[in-house]
């Protein structure tokens, strides 16, 4: 045992990030891909320590009456751990953002100026209960040339420490330093408040991952950047339109192939002019399925098992098996719906009607819109990105899937031939 503080501890950690940082920054591709794919070789052989851990902390979890949406992202069985693999993989496998020249033009006088692409420096993660975090944040601050201080959740500490143990070996056999990805080893709660705090100038960005409460803290008590969303109020609006057969199995994915996930549809619009056709079917799919159907009038009277709608239930996340349903006219009515009651983070359309489709992605102002799929493709690794931190409903300085691109900044360099400004 160590008689460190918790503010000595967090301290020396953030010397050693902002240490790293300045080596990791000037860390070539190959390097970077090194340590990714050592990491990667190091899940797949470490898979059974993984799940040890993963065991360990779902039996506690249990116990302490955790619910069953936080259950499901706390899991962790062989072909999560293996999609871990191949995400860190996938990200090896994408071009190296750093030292990209984003802009590149010269002036009449005769300076030639470059907009390059370079890592933020140390950014602080906290997160709950998702132990695969530990694996895409950790690899994704690397390839973007980032240390990062990883706080997860106090119910998932295990199976982190696990998953972070590979990340780890994957740094050593790179000959890159053990430091540019750290663990905060302590569950103590003050350690989040020092991030917030930025560790004396070590941390320049906060990236939090997890419910409203953590999201709302972070937001308030931070004293560097944050890059984070508060929640998932993700609508999908069945319109006149549509196909019905397409909106069946759109309505059934978003909402129930992963109900504890940001991307998962916790509002269903439909439009009035083809509820007589629409309506009924795809209620009865998510009855049928099991999933709990809270709407108005209208969607009342279309199945008898379906719970009265209350105010609270427009604008709410759920994340479980529970969806508000209802019938609105048309689609103006709709995009006012989701303006009123949304978050911001992922709303989709379903029809056949050209015109409807690019009104509502354009007047939508969500980070992702989308026509004719399902919200739960609202994911970096979905979008080609290997994988991502977050889903980001912040206008500065990332929207949308926190990936790559999204981990960095950009310096100006200019170039001369002694020029002296008159």
């Amino acid at each position: 045992m160590t008689s460190e503080s918790i503010p000595e501890l967090m301290n020396r950690i953030g010397r050693a990030a902002r240490e790293a940082a300045g080596i990791l920054a000037l860390a070539s591709a190959k390097q970077k891909n090194s340590a990714l794919l050592g990491a990667a070789s190091a899940l797949r052989e470490c898979s059974g320590t993984i799940l040890a851990a993963n065991s360990e902390d779902m039996r506690a979890a249990e116990e302490a009456g955790l619910g069953t949406a936080a259950m499901d992202r706390l899991r962790l069985d062989l072909p999560r751990v293996e999609a871990m693999a191949l995400g860190v993989e996938a990200i090896a496998a994408l071009a190296d953002p750093i030292g990209e020249v984003i802009a590149d033009w010269e002036r009449p006088s005769g300076l030639r100026i470059q907009r390059v692409r370079v890592p933020l420096g140390v950014i602080g993660i906290i997160y709950e209960s998702r132990p695969n975090v530990t694996c895409d944040a950790g690899a994704l601050c690397l390839k973007s040339g980032n240390a990062v201080i990883l706080r997860g959740g106090s119910e998932s500490h295990r199976s982190s420490r696990a998953i972070h143990q590979c990340l780890v070996t994957g740094l050593k056999a790179a000959h890159l330093p053990a430091t540019c990805i750290q663990r905060v080893p302590v569950t103590d709660r003050a350690a989040v408040g020092e991030m917030l705090g930025g560790l004396s100038g070590a941390i320049d960005v906060i990236v939090p991952r997890g419910g409203k409460s953590l999201i709302a803290r972070v937001k308030k008590d931070a004293r560097v950047p944050v890059i984070g969303h508060l929640e998932g109020v993700c609508h999908v609006y069945v319109d006149r339109a549509a196909d019905l057969k397409m909106a069946r199995a759109i309505v059934n994915n978003a909402k129930l192939r992963r109900t504890g996930i940001c991307g998962a549809a916790e509002t269903l619009l439909l439009d009035a002019a083809c509820a007589k056709t629409h309506l009924a079917p795809i209620v009865k799919d998510l009855l049928d399925a099991g999933c709990e159907v809270r709407g108005d009038e209208s969607v009342q009277a279309a199945d008898s098992r379906v719970v009265p709608a209350r105010p609270g239930d427009w604008g709410r996340e759920y994340l479980d098996a529970i969806i508000a349903v209802r019938v609105v006219d048309g689609l103006d009515e709709a995009i006012a719906h989701i303006g009123r009651y949304g978050s911001a983070h992922t709303d989709s359309i379903v029809t056949d009607d050209p015109a409807a489709a690019e009104k509502f992605l354009a007047t939508v102002d969500s980070a992702i819109v989308m026509h004719n799929a399902s919200t739960q493709f609202a994911d970096g690794g979905e979008f080609g990105m290997g994988a991502e931190i977050g889903i980001s409903t912040d206008r500065f300085h990332a929207r949308g899937p926190v990936g790559l691109e999204q981990l960095t900044s950009y310096k100006y360099v200019v170039r001369g031939r002694g020029q002296v400004r008159p």
